[in-house]
């Protein structure tokens, strides 16, 4: 787990909110999913529920850290 954060520390700012808009697109297809019985996507819904929730968290701190710097 630590290695994925750290990948993701290493893209930029841009980069991270258009990750972050395709996981939440690929969230909302993979619930259409669940409702039709797909068991695999379950799997899938977490990984990118988790991965969503890093990058959010990411830009949050280059967010707060940004404010700081003034």
């Amino acid at each position: 787990m630590p290695r994925r954060i750290e990948k993701l520390r290493e893209v930029d700012t841009k980069e991270l909110e258009v990750q972050g808009r395709e996981l939440a697109e690929q969230i909302f297809r993979l619930r259409f999913q669940l409702t039709t019985g797909q068991a695999e996507a379950l799997k899938r819904l977490r990984h990118a529920r988790k991965d969503l929730a890093r990058i959010k968290t990411l830009l949050r701190e280059r967010t707060v850290r940004k404010g700081h710097g003034n």
